[in-house]
């Protein structure tokens, strides 16, 4: 998808959803727009009509999109359904190998129409985070990571808050603009580990 129909994308869901909300005939509006938005995208490769298919937690924060401030009623329904939806691992083991965080970080690969399904995804990270010291260029829509376990302290609260953070972002922050790696399966329970490793392991560049 290039820019274009992705912009054109986001307004078509806001003005469905919108609709939608309002009830009555508008839901039928709403629902011819979103038949009409979807013949224009064709599948292709990995890239399936189904993400265009909204669930609740996306509907809602669609149709407060334009709000200066999520309700709190929402906000909380949001952040209690995602939190439930949370699959944490197995004995408590929130950390894997920061080595591997740190490739899974770097890593923008996957999940695009033109990407090897069989490869796995990257988290990306660097596009939206400071991570460490040593990196010369990164982005800025979230918040730096750098020093993050070194502040935070690397207590078994914190890997489990690290490890649901990542694994669903919704949980903690309604309608963040964070990808819930895990719970979208773009990330697999042991790359989320991993990334965990990334934030919290004091051997971690992050934590230098």
């Amino acid at each position: 998808m290039n820019k274009t129909k992705i912009g054109l994308l986001g307004a078509a869901v806001l003005v469905a959803a919108g609709c939608a909300a309002m009830g009555g005939r508008e839901d039928d509006s709403a629902a011819k727009a979103l038949a009409m938005m979807k013949s224009s995208f064709k599948e292709n490769g990995q890239a399936k009509l189904d993400r265009l298919d909204q669930d609740e937690t996306q509907k809602l924060c669609s149709i407060h999109a334009t709000d200066k401030e999520i309700p709190k009623d929402v906000a909380a329904r949001i952040e209690k359904a995602n939190l439930e939806a949370i699959k944490y691992p197995a004995g408590n083991k929130y950390m894997g190998d920061w080595k591997a965080g740190e490739r899974i970080a770097q890593s923008g690969v996957g999940k695009q129409f033109s990407d090897n399904p069989t490869t796995p995804a990257g988290g990306n990270c660097y596009a939206c985070h400071q991570l460490s010291k040593a990196e010369l260029s990164y982005g800025t829509i979230g918040p730096s990571l750098y020093n993050f376990g070194k502040l935070r302290g690397n207590t078994p609260e914190m890997q489990k808050y690290a490890y649901g953070k990542v694994y669903n972002s919704q949980a903690f922050t309604a309608c963040s603009n964070m990808p819930r790696f895990g719970h979208q399966q773009i990330l697999t329970e042991k790359q989320v580990q991993d990334l965990v490793a990334l934030l919290m392991d004091p051997e971690s560049p992050i934590n230098k």
